[in-house]
């Protein structure tokens, strides 16, 4: 088992990661109520619902499981309110405790309604798919979509827990495995070349998860890093944006049901990649080297779509700051900047 401390003055907490404890999850939650809402949905609570809820019980918490539909539909506003219905009939109080249990959508939404329910109550994040595992679970951020755009409503929440058992990405379909794979390489992209080189050199998804405790490990101690530097992503935190505000642009043209987040991203990360390597911001041979390795694990690296298209979906990036758009680029693999620029630069 390995842990990470994310050290945010009152709103620290821990990371534990670890192989085949999902069963122990009760040992390492602390709650001053005796009640639990999980929150969890229609892939992932038929494996994992019933060994989480047992051991919670086992502990002495009184549970309640509120299962909601699978896939990035389901993160939007009218999702909240029957949740909130649940958590009411529950009798949920501001001492009591929200368990997210599942992959990326669930622990925004489901982070989402514990920063607002009551005005706020705790909540840990137990995320099964390697996406959330490696990213969406830790920092703090917390949201659902709008149709104008993704992620356009929600805050700064953090968890009191991050609780990662790697054998969840056993189960996990190999979609989804593909999508988690971008956010890993984003991170060798804008902070580690070794993470990077190391990826490169792995063959197969069986030898991948012979190393996933070290490759998780690392990718939420950059984040952890970044976050505690910039917990209200208002500068170093924009680095781990790199390839979103492209990919985010084009998850709302196809109406979030076109790509999944990690292709998206991963298109977005070539794409302006290819830009700032031919305006000389990026040393040359290093989108080859991009492209290959998202190619290498199976995401798409180019779409039909115009930027001239999706330009108002970049308009409504959050790292738009009146005219000015905050565009995170590579100088070279493992190192990453922020440039000041405007939604046009994508146009280039």
């Amino acid at each position: 088992m390995k842990k990470l401390r994310v050290d945010l003055g009152k709103n620290s907490y821990d990371i534990i990661i670890g192989k085949g404890h999902m069963s122990k999850i009760g040992d390492y939650i602390e709650s001053r109520g005796g009640k639990v809402f999980i929150i969890s949905d229609t892939n992932v609570a038929p494996i994992f619902a019933n060994t989480v809820m047992d051991s919670l019980i086992e502990k002495g918490y009184d549970c309640k499981l509120m299962v909601l539909e699978a896939g990035e539909p389901t993160k939007n506003i009218k999702s909240i309110y029957p949740i909130y219905s649940s958590m009411l009939e529950f009798n949920l109080t501001r001492k009591d405790l929200v368990v997210t249990l599942g992959g990326g959508v669930i622990g925004d939404l489901g982070g989402f309604v514990a920063a607002t329910y009551l005005r706020g109550v705790d909540f840990v994040q137990v995320p099964t798919s390697l996406l959330a595992q490696v990213d969406s679970s830790v920092g703090g951020k917390v949201a659902v979509d709008l149709p104008e755009g993704k992620n356009l409503v929600g805050a700064f929440y953090q968890p009191k827990l991050v609780f990662i058992d790697t054998d969840a990405l056993y189960d996990l379909p190999e979609k989804y495995y593909i999508d988690g794979m971008a956010e890993v390489i984003k991170y060798g992209c804008i902070k580690d070349a070794h993470l990077f080189e190391k990826l490169e050199k792995i063959n197969s998804r069986e030898e991948f998860m012979q190393n996933a405790e070290e490759i998780i490990y690392t990718c939420c101690d950059i984040k952890r890093k970044v976050v505690e530097a910039d917990e209200k992503d208002n500068g170093e935190r924009m680095l781990l944006n790199f390839g979103h505000t492209y990919g985010h642009a084009i998850e709302k043209y196809y109406k979030f049901t076109g790509y999944s987040h990690g292709q998206a991203v991963a298109i977005g990360m070539a794409f302006i990649c290819e830009i700032s390597e031919r305006l000389g911001q990026t040393k040359s041979g290093v989108k080859d080297r991009l492209v290959a390795i998202l190619k290498r694990y199976g995401l798409p690296v180019s779409d039909s779509v115009r930027a001239c298209d999706v330009l108002p979906a970049i308009y409504n990036d959050k790292k738009n700051f009146g005219k000015q758009l905050n565009a995170v680029l590579i100088e070279d693999i493992g190192k990453s900047f922020i440039f000041p620029t405007t939604a046009e630069y994508f146009l280039k």
